[in-house]
């Protein structure tokens, strides 16, 4: 299995993986994003059903990757599109990544505002989103440079 075809495959589990945390789990979304005190508050469903978007967005991300390498399809092949789709990947995690740097910058959860970055799920989602945007980079510099 070549690094591109591995790192597909991540991709495809992480992004799937995101579209049913935000879209199908949005009550257990909502505990990672709100205090206990807050879950009551009035805007918390609001907030719960605006996540799905979150998780409509990563859904068709997770299922290009997995038919990147399920299927080969024959526009795939020259190097200057498995170029253009590795950066592509890499812009979708660096753009989930580095929202939560401001986030982290200030300390993570700032009284009800925010999110624990540094602990829990949010740490998780933090890291894997920096690994694979370096990930598809990686590879996006490999193709680049002919390795």
């Amino acid at each position: 299995m070549r690094l591109l075809d591995i790192v597909l495959l991540l991709n495809a589990l992480w992004f799937v993986g995101a579209f049913i945390q935000f879209s199908i789990a949005q009550a257990n979304t909502l505990k990672i994003l709100l205090p206990r005190e807050e879950r009551s508050n009035p805007i918390a469903p609001t907030l719960a059903a605006s996540v799905a978007f979150l998780g409509g967005m990563n859904l068709p991300i997770g299922l290009l990757s997995f038919y990147l390498l399920a299927a080969r399809p024959s526009f795939f092949q020259p190097i200057e599109a498995q170029l253009v789709l590795s950066l592509f990947f890499a812009a979708c995690h660096f753009s989930q990544f580095v929202y939560n740097v401001p986030v982290l910058m200030r300390g993570g959860r700032v009284g009800v505002a925010y999110w624990p970055v540094l602990k829990g799920p949010m740490l998780r989602i933090f890291v894997i989103d920096a690994a694979l945007f370096a990930a598809n980079l990686g590879v996006a510099l490999l193709l680049a440079s002919g390795a």
